[in-house]
């Protein structure tokens, strides 16, 4: 028998601006939760075409995006680009100093949606290399320990399946959860780690209560499981687990920039001013989806511009 941690903060997640023109439900770097180590924020991002997080500078942690409708683009100053498709998910490393641009596009005009989380670097790792890691929704492994539990282990290891190895430097646990009315799960999270869900859709039942959709859930680090259940008159819930080890350093973050101590956010201020110490690539530099995706750039960006077919056929 596994012990069930107990809940230390429930909340509903507001949404609110942010980006140009983009709106998010923003639960972990809020005044109600302003971080919960390693996580910096957590924001359920809904974004119209037009709209997006257009170059932007990161030091000192890692981003991990899931889109979940439409595409996702990025762009960075390394000359690194792709795009991701729903269900598919993006590991950044910032490191020592990344300009990126992260902009949406949808064939039809709909907003797309997904998640972004920070994570904050060990202090040995922040002013480590920048990387990219894309994961495919095709490579990630699925649970499916009964008829109402489906579980895509995007990172860890639920009901003895594991994920793709080696995604961040800091170590992480994400699971994207669907769970039928009636059903119950069980997800065991290592004790030196810090857990919490979200809730995309439906309801929960968690140590007695009942936890709408937008509510952020975080728990104590007092068991090894975290349990609940789906109430019979709810629907399907999607909702996801996510999990990530303690780092015992203090956390100093100014915008996009996450050091351990004032001194080193000056710094980073200064480097990017200047172009230097990592961030010597950003002189001068601008992204070619800055300023918004068109039907005719997504097709040049990925190719479909070479194909005969005019018709542009996005599987959403």
């Amino acid at each position: 028998m596994v012990s069930f941690r107990t809940i230390l903060k429930s909340m509903y997640c507001m949404e609110q601006a942010e980006g140009v023109g983009a709106k998010v439900r923003r639960s972990v770097g809020t005044m109600g939760m302003r971080n919960f180590s390693p996580f910096l924020m957590l924001d359920h991002f809904n974004v119209s075409p037009d709209a997006g997080f257009p170059d932007h500078p990161h030091r000192g942690q890692e981003t991990i995006t899931l889109v979940m409708k439409g595409q996702f683009l990025h762009e960075d100053f390394t000359g690194a680009s792709g795009v991701l498709n729903p269900g598919d998910l993006q590991f950044m490393t910032a490191g020592k100093g990344i300009c990126h641009s992260e902009m949406p596009y949808s064939p039809d005009g709909s907003h797309v949606e997904g998640m972004q989380l920070w994570v904050d670097l060990p202090e040995n790792l922040k002013h480590a290399e920048p990387r990219y890691r894309d994961l495919r929704d095709a490579e990630i492994p699925v649970a499916e320990p009964n008829d109402k539990v489906r579980v895509k282990v995007i990172s860890g290891k639920s009901y003895g399946v594991e994920s793709v190895k080696d995604l961040a430097y800091t170590p992480v646990e994400y699971y994207n959860y669907t769970v039928k009315p009636g059903g119950e799960f069980v997800q065991e999270l290592p004790t030196d780690f810090n857990a919490f869900l979200y809730i995309l859709r439906g309801s929960l039942l968690i140590n007695g209560s009942t936890i709408p959709k937008y509510h952020a859930v975080f728990f104590n680090r007092d068991g090894e499981a975290i349990g609940g259940s789906v109430p019979e008159d709810s629907e399907d819930t999607n909702f996801v687990i996510i999990g990530g080890k303690v780092l015992n350093q203090k956390i100093v973050q100014h915008g996009p920039f996450v050091e351990t101590s004032k001194e080193r956010i000056y710094e980073a201020f200064l480097d990017y001013q200047y172009g230097r110490n990592g961030f010597e690539r950003a002189r001068g530099w601008s992204s070619k989806i800055g300023h918004g995706v068109d039907e005719k750039l997504y097709r040049v960006l990925t190719g479909e511009s070479d194909k005969k077919d005019t018709n542009v056929k996005v599987d959403l």
